[in-house]
């Protein structure tokens, strides 16, 4: 099973856009209202019987069921009865909010977050049950038909391949306006490239964005570190506007168009540099870091400003798209060991740009044998013969 994602711009007009942020709110009262529930109900269940609070405790029947999702449509069934402001959205849409909510509660049990925050505001809503009839064309434009709101506009930058079918649309509220993203499906199994061709290694890093096997250093774009004047101006400014007033939201949407403009500069580089890295290699091989280790450390700023978590997704899907095989290795160590010989270096400062083996005699760029290292170990992993790197 193949899935993709498309996204397209939307073009709603006045109407539609205030219906769509009527949807966004209530979406967010039925997610806090649900997080509300689950949270007394646990909390509920906190307090030993001989160990009460003198202050309060949450008292629920100790027979009242733990809220599921389950439970929660119904409790959301009974509740349009009642509350017609629940009514308007489109059914599916409200459960998917609580679908959301059981999937944090899920991410906290088996993945170790945190335990579900109240949102302020919902910036998306889904609707689960579409088909390719949805986006049709008729006067020229391209249109998709979203149930009880009818004919929105769209701008379809990229035709819809054949043979996929829209399972979902996914409305998504932006700083620069709507867009929707379409989840497409094909019934096609299609297994990964072997590693084959010419093999790359590469080393992610601070002073260079990635440095590669083959000695190619690639500069990493400080986007948010250069967009931080700009971002300092327009918060001074905010500060001293009337909380609520024209002046005030118009900075606001600003600040977060230029947000939204770092984002996608920092998406639009990791996107070339993976389609430059498939250019020149069949196999890529990368390490597999602690990334949530690395960003909270003395360079958090800046590691969260590379962003190299979204890369490495980025790299495996274009990879997978491309037909080029993409695996990660273990990182310990990679850059204290020679390419060459395989000697053991002993750890190296920051400041120490190059690596020499006292041994073999081997110099080159540091960040480069550890690029090299990764490719030997890679190679190793997929059972083939490790490449022996000399000084040419």
């Amino acid at each position: 099973m193949l899935n993709l994602t498309y996204e397209y711009k939307l073009i709603p007009t006045d109407a539609q856009r205030q219906t769509f942020d009527l949807w966004l709110n209530i979406c967010r009262k039925v997610y806090n209202f649900g997080l509300r529930e689950r949270k007394d109900w646990v909390n509920s269940r906190k307090c030993e019987i001989n160990s009460c609070s003198i202050k309060q405790e949450y008292m629920i029947p100790a027979d009242a069921p733990r809220p599921t999702f389950a439970r929660q449509c119904k409790s959301l069934a009974i509740a349009k009865k009642l509350i017609p402001e629940l009514k308007l959205p489109h059914t599916h849409v409200l459960q998917q909010a609580l679908r959301q909510l059981e999937a944090a509660f899920v991410a906290m049990w088996e993945r170790g977050h945190g335990f579900p925050r109240f949102k302020k505001r919902m910036r998306s809503f889904v609707f689960p049950q579409l088909n390719l009839e949805s986006v049709i064309r008729f006067d020229n434009a391209d249109w998709v038909n979203l149930p009880k709101i009818g004919l929105v506009k769209m701008h379809l930058s990229r035709p819809i391949p054949q043979g996929f079918d829209v399972k979902q649309i996914r409305v998504v509220k932006r700083a620069s306006g709507y867009v929707a993203m379409l989840s497409l499906q094909c019934d096609v199994a299609v297994p990964q490239a072997p590693p084959s061709g010419h093999g790359l290694g590469i080393d992610l890093g601070l002073k260079h964005f990635l440095a590669t096997s083959d000695g190619e250093l690639i500069d990493r774009p400080r986007f948010f570190v250069d967009g931080q004047r700009k971002l300092k101006l327009l918060q001074r400014q905010l500060k001293r506007k009337k909380k609520g007033s024209r002046k005030f939201r118009q900075i606001d949407r600003q600040i977060a168009k230029h947000h939204e403009y770092i984002s996608n500069s920092r998406k639009d580089f990791h996107f070339k540099t993976a389609h430059h890295l498939c250019n020149w290699a069949q196999t890529i091989f990368a390490e597999d870091l602690n990334l949530k280790a690395m960003s909270a450390g003395m360079m958090s700023k800046h590691t969260l400003d590379a962003g190299f978590g979204q890369f490495l997704n980025i790299l495996g899907h274009v990879c997978f798209k491309r037909g080029a095989y993409f695996a990660k290795v273990d990182p310990n160590r990679t850059s204290q060991t020679c390419p060459l010989c395989q000697t053991h270096t002993g750890k190296k400062e920051l400041s120490e740009r190059v690596h020499r083996c006292q041994t073999c005699g081997y110099e080159t760029n540091r960040d480069v044998a550890a690029a090299q290292v990764v490719l030997q170990r890679g190679y190793t992993a997929v059972g083939q013969i490790a490449v022996n790197f000399g000084e040419g």
